[in-house]
């Protein structure tokens, strides 16, 4: 089997959109996208839709809704997939396999959420439906109970790390001013991030606001195409690498620090690739809280376990460090519509690579990972990027 190339790609700004659903979200980028490729409608195989709804919307059947907003598109194979916080890369996922196989040439996929029109209280129960809700659905403060709780087991193991946890946002929050699809553009200093008050209040247990992901619309499109297609195009990014790692939905089953998962799905990915951490130029992290950017640290491999806060503290990830890790913001400050994120990582990376990453280009960005969690830590994909031209 062979994989297939990044051809093309498209993204709305995150935040709070005027579009009133995912049908709108998924018509901004799917024509956009093919466009950036050069690829006609009529060419494509199949389109992979990522949208975890489970509630932020009464219609379901997403997957059909992107012939309904991009009409040369009806009549093509369509899937859509689910995979909590991590549904955008199985789309991608299933896309790339689908062209490898030999069943198609041309995929278009679709990552997708409409987040906002949704009363705050039924967004924390709709979230929390993403851990296992017999043990862990009644945690006070959603799915931000369950990252505060895993905070509070590494402060107990590890010491109490809040101001790394801090810099981690400002770094973020810093890198979000460069991206022009960032819901938040507002840079924040380590010490207000540091220090709970009225604008940064605690959310769940040591976890202040600035600790989390911000609730988003929007939509990210990326168009695959087998090596004999791509060749015939303006550019192609490949995948040097793709992993994917499980692990059990209910914490009390694993170590909930150890991020087993993430490891194993970094470490598939570096050895597909014949490759260290430290021979890439950039990663996009799923940061959807500062603790999973710190404990994901250690997962790549950056630092020991328990020694995560260190890969900050001495400014490893930062824009210009030896590594820098969410340039474009993260889950932190580019936002977090659920089926939209892995796609918009993937899409992030990929715009590194082209060299049209406008303001927040890394210098000579040669190589490229992306890890994207469904969970906290269950469902693990990491992608190793390079540019074939």
């Amino acid at each position: 089997m062979t994989d297939p190339l990044i051809v093309g790609w498209a993204h709305t700004k995150f935040g709070k959109s005027e579009a009133p659903d995912t049908l709108a979200l998924m018509a901004e980028v799917a024509r956009p996208a093919l466009d950036h490729a050069g690829i006609a409608p009529e060419a494509v195989d199949g389109i992979f839709t990522g949208v975890f709804n489970n509630g932020f919307s009464h219609q379901d059947f997403q997957g059909a809704l992107v012939a309904m907003g991009t009409p040369e598109l009806a009549g093509v194979p369509f899937l859509r997939t689910e995979n909590a916080c991590a549904t955008g890369s199985a789309a991608i996922y299933a896309a790339a396999d689908f062209i490898a196989s030999g069943r198609g040439k041309v995929a278009l996929v679709i990552g997708a959420e409409k987040m906002t029109a949704t009363p705050n209280d039924r967004i924390g129960d709709i979230l929390l439906s993403a851990s296992f809700v017999p043990e862990e659905g009644e945690i006070p403060g959603g799915f931000a109970g369950v990252f505060g709780r895993i905070t509070e087991h590494y402060f107990q193991r590890h010491g109490d790390r809040s101001e790394e946890l801090a810099m981690i946002a400002a770094k973020n929050h810093e890198n979000g001013m460069r991206n022009p699809y960032a819901h938040m553009q507002k840079a924040f200093d380590v010490g207000f991030c540091n220090t709970p008050s009225e604008k940064n209040p605690l959310v769940a247990g040591p976890l202040r606001r600035t600790d989390c992901s911000l609730v988003s619309d929007g939509a990210a499109a990326l168009v695959l195409a087998a090596p004999e297609v791509a060749e015939g195009l303006a550019r192609g990014i490949r995948f040097r690498a793709r992993a994917q790692a499980g692990d059990y939905l209910a914490l009390s089953r694993r170590d909930p620090i150890a991020f087993d998962g993430p490891r194993r799905a970094w470490r598939a990915a570096l050895d597909q690739a014949g490759l260290a951490v430290t021979d890439l130029s950039l990663v996009e992290t799923h940061d959807c809280f500062t603790t999973a950017e710190m404990i994901e640290y250690e997962a790549m491999g950056l630092a020991e376990p328990g020694q995560g806060w260190r890969v900050i503290r001495e400014g490893t990830t930062r824009f210009d460090g030896a590594l820098p890790v969410n340039p474009s913001g993260g889950l932190k400050s580019r936002g977090h519509p659920i089926g939209a994120t892995g796609v918009s990582q993937h899409v992030m990376a990929a715009m590194q690579l082209a060299g049209d990453a406008g303001a927040m280009q890394v210098a000579d960005a040669r190589l490229a990972g992306v890890f994207n969690m469904g969970g906290a830590a269950v469902a693990s994909y990491c992608s190793i990027l390079e540019r074939q031209k």
